[in-house]
C-alpha cells in the first residue's frame, strides 16, 4: 500500500503539504487545493498556468510524487442541471496537467442529488460515462468517490453506476457512509454502513481515503475522530484490503482541525500540518496492529 494524504488537509500552502508528507517519510501527495506564492488558492485544475508551473517545479525539487488529483468534477457543489461546459472545461484542463505531473488517477463524483432523489438518473450515468471515456482516451483512470453525490446514495447506487460503466473505478472513503443516508431503503433513511459499502465496491477500489467519524444526532452532523476511533470500520476495511492484496493508495483526510470546504476552514497551516502528521502516525500504528503494514 502507498501511504499518502490529501494535501490541503496539511495546509493551504504547497510547501506545508510537502513538509507534512516528508515528515512522515512518505513519498506521495494527493493534490486537491493548492496555494503557491503570488497566486490565490485553487483546485489544481483551476490554478493559473504560472501557479501550476510553480507546483510542478516545487514537487520536482522535493522529489514528492503525485498519486492522484482530487478534482471538483461533478462534485457535491454541482447539480446535474448546471451547464455541461463547467464539467467539460474542468476535464480538459485536468488532462494536460495530469500528464505533466506523471499521475494517472483522478477523483470525480456524480453531482449532488435533489433532496428526494432515490433513483440514479440516466443522465448522470451518461455524463459520468462520457467523462470516464475522455480520460481513458488519454490513458488516465477515473475513480468515483462515495460522497454526497448520486453514486454515493447507497451501495446499490454505487454498484449500479459501476456496472453501467466498466472502465470506471472507485475511491472508497471510510467515513462518508457515517454521515450519508442510505437512499436505497425506505424513509426515514438510515445512515449507511461503511463495511456494507466497502464489501459492495471493494473489487473496483483503486484508492482509499481514510477519515473516521461518529454520527451526532444532536448536531445532525458527523464528529470526526482519529483513525480507528469512529464508526468508519477503518481497521476492518484496511485489514481486509491487505488480505486481498490491495496495493493502491491509502490517503489520509483527517477533517479534525478543519474541513476545507466548511466554515471553520481558516485554520493555520501550522495547526493543519501538525494534525496531519499525528494522524498519519496513528494510521501507521493502526495498520501495523491489523497486519496491513509491516512493523518497523
Amino acid at each position: 500500500m502507498k501511504l499518502c494524504g490529501i494535501g490541503d488537509e496539511a495546509g493551504q500552502a504547497l510547501d506545508s503539504q510537502i513538509s507534512a508528507v516528508k515528515a512522515l517519510g512518505w513519498r506521495y501527495l494527493e493534490l486537491r487545493n493548492v496555494l503557491v506564492p503570488g497566486h490565490p488558492r485553487a483546485n489544481l485544475h483551476d490554478l493559473s498556468p504560472a501557479a501550476f508551473d510553480q507546483v510542478v517545479e516545487r514537487l520536482k525539487q522535493s522529489e514528492i510524487q503525485v498519486i492522484g488529483l482530487g478534482s471538483t468534477i461533478m462534485n457535491w457543489s454541482k447539480r446535474l442541471s448546471d451547464p455541461w461546459e463547467i464539467t467539460w472545461s474542468e476535464v480538459e484542463r485536468s488532462i494536460p496537467r495530469m500528464h505533466r505531473l506523471g499521475t494517472r488517477l483522478i477523483r470525480i463524483m456524480s453531482f449532488k442529488p435533489d433532496e428526494d432523489t432515490v433513483d440514479l438518473p440516466v443522465d448522470v450515468i451518461r455524463r459520468v460515462a462520457e467523462v470516464t471515456r475522455r480520460f481513458q482516451s488519454e490513458g488516465l483512470q477515473v475513480v468515483h468517490e462515495n460522497c454526497m453525490n448520486h453514486g454515493g446514495m447507497s451501495p446499490r447506487h454505487a454498484v449500479q453506476l459501476l456496472d453501467a460503466i466498466p472502465d470506471l473505478a472507485w475511491v472508497f472513503d471510510t467515513a462518508n457512509p457515517v454521515f450519508n443516508a442510505d437512499r436505497s431503503r425506505p424513509k426515514p433513511w438510515p445512515q449507511q454502513d461503511p463495511w456494507e459499502f466497502w464489501m459492495a465496491v471493494r473489487d473496483r477500489v483503486l484508492h482509499i481515503h481514510v477519515k473516521d467519524a461518529r454520527w451526532n444526532p444532536a448536531r445532525n452532523d458527523a464528529d470526526y475522530t482519529w483513525p480507528g476511533e469512529g464508526d468508519g470500520a477503518v481497521a476492518r476495511i484496511l485489514a481486509d484490503a491487505a488480505h486481498r492484496g490491495y496495493s493502491g493508495g491509502v490517503s489520509i483526510e483527517p477533517h479534525l482541525v478543519a474541513v476545507f470546504h466548511g466554515p471553520e476552514s481558516a485554520a493555520s497551516d501550522d495547526a493543519l500540518r501538525l494534525n496531519f502528521i499525528e494522524y498519519g502516525q496513528r494510521l501507521e500504528r493502526l495498520m501495523q496492529s491489523v497486519g496491513a503494514l509491516p512493523v518497523g
